[in-house]
């Protein structure tokens, strides 16, 4: 029988740490379910028109922070698609869950343009400055 060579996180860039890089990832991932999911006498207020630029500014930093995290643009589309479902579940189990959130269309605007700001990091010279923080292997491919 042959093996199919299948390493978990072989998509991911040749880091020194490169499981403590994504579990921090998956700790924000995770972070952005809990805050969008608390009933909102649970949060800080926050002054009003932040709000959207915080949907856009918790996406954009996931999908940067995938970006910096794996080496194929295959990854990066599958993280996206990942991402952009988290927010449609997440507006839709806010109303579900009746505990004082509002599922909106704007946030899931935001959620997206975030999604979209932070793929297109990936085009740029930034997209492996966390591979350089790390001091990792430089050879990608």
């Amino acid at each position: 029988m042959r093996q199919s060579g299948y390493r978990p996180g072989r998509s991911l860039k040749p880091f020194r740490h490169r499981w403590l890089w994504a579990c921090l990832w998956m700790l924000a991932f995770v972070g952005v379910w809990v805050l969008s999911l608390l009933p909102p006498r649970e949060l800080p207020q926050v002054s009003v028109g932040n709000d959207k630029l915080g949907h856009f500014i918790a996406y954009f930093a996931l999908m940067a922070g995938a970006v910096q995290l794996y080496a194929r643009r295959a990854a990066w589309m599958v993280m996206a698609i990942l991402l952009a479902l988290t927010g449609l579940g997440i507006e839709h189990l806010q109303v579900a869950m009746n505990v004082g959130r509002v599922g909106e269309r704007a946030d899931i605007t935001a959620n997206m343009l975030g999604i979209f700001a932070g793929f297109a990091t990936g085009f740029t010279p930034l997209r492996d400055l966390l591979l350089r923080i790390d001091g990792g292997n430089r050879k990608l491919g």
